[in-house]
């Protein structure tokens, strides 16, 4: 019995890469950025230079990219098994886009339409990424919630959705109509959304005996963090928001390719094989993303307005 509680309390703790690297991109760099920033009104530290959104956006958003096209367009089998994420919806988006631009000779209004959906989508896929964190990291800890528990929690973020979707209409459509009641409105609810997510941890903190680790708390405090920037610096802090939220997705492909490089070679893979590997992915992702962060966009304008005359 001894021994065996001493296996267990030497086993490594379960992690996506390691429990420190884990907290930290999961939204514990973005807290300790845009946490002191918020504190003592330092928010003008978020206007930051085009020259360096476009060098950061490079190097952090666009991998994030990159990375999951990787994990979706690997192999066939993949393809075949995600027809609507590899195929489908990629191909409506590309036909939206084009009749979007040919419309634009006539109507701003096709474009106008695609940048609002987009930027309202953004709330559903930050809120339901936390929400993803949350949930991998308690189950990593073995303490996943119970339905209740997830109610509350996953409640608080869709408050949160709902006042980034807002926010977004409030900040882009002032001129058109005045959504400023319900923003108030909304606004005031984080405060219930934060009661209602403390309660779910609360809870499970009672049923558990012990508290979800870190690494659950932190995605879902970061995203309060995120939301507050957002509310107080306007469409600048969005790129701040949308660098965190990229960093905290990476660690997972990151782990998916690790794990497929280890199971495809048979007979096992040595540990300087896949470190190995794991570079030139590396390099490979940032150097494509350098290109289609900078190349891509400068060509695929120049021809659209080649076109457009």
């Amino acid at each position: 019995m001894t021994a065996h509680a001493n296996t267990v309390a030497a086993a490594p703790r379960a992690a996506i890469i390691s429990p420190l690297v884990d907290a930290l991109c999961a939204g514990g760099l973005s807290l300790l950025v845009l946490g002191p920033l918020l504190l003592f009104g330092w928010s003008h530290l978020l206007l930051l230079g085009a020259g360096v959104q476009a060098w950061v956006g490079a190097l952090v958003n666009m991998p994030h990219f990159l990375a999951s096209y990787r994990m979706v367009y690997r192999t066939r089998a993949s393809i075949r098994s995600h027809p609507w994420a590899a195929i489908y919806v990629p191909s409506i988006l590309l036909s939206c886009c084009i009749a979007a631009v040919v419309a634009s000779q006539w109507t701003p209004v096709p474009i106008s339409a695609l940048i609002t959906i987009s930027s309202s989508y953004l709330a559903w896929h930050y809120t339901a990424q936390a929400w993803g964190m949350i949930a991998t990291f308690t189950y990593l800890a073995g303490t996943s919630f119970n339905p209740r528990e997830r109610r509350l929690v996953r409640g608080s973020l869709y408050i949160l959705m709902a006042w980034h979707v807002v926010w977004f209409f409030h900040l882009g459509y002032h001129d058109y109509f005045d959504l400023t009641p319900v923003y108030e409105g909304l606004s005031f609810l984080t405060a219930v959304a934060l009661a209602l997510g403390l309660a779910g941890f609360f809870l499970h903190r009672v049923r558990t005996g012990r508290f979800a680790p870190l690494r659950a708390w932190i995605p879902w405090g970061a995203i309060f963090v995120w939301y507050a920037a957002m509310a107080r610096v306007g469409l600048p802090a969005l790129f701040v928001v949308q660098i965190a939220h990229a960093l905290q997705y990476l660690i997972f492909p990151l782990r998916v390719e690790v794990n497929r490089t280890r199971r495809e070679i048979p007979g096992g893979t040595p540990r300087e094989l896949v470190a190995l590997h794991m570079m030139v992915y590396l390099v490979v992702l940032l150097a494509g993303s350098i290109v289609a962060a900078i190349a891509l966009p400068l060509g695929a304008m120049a021809v659209v307005t080649d076109w457009l005359g």
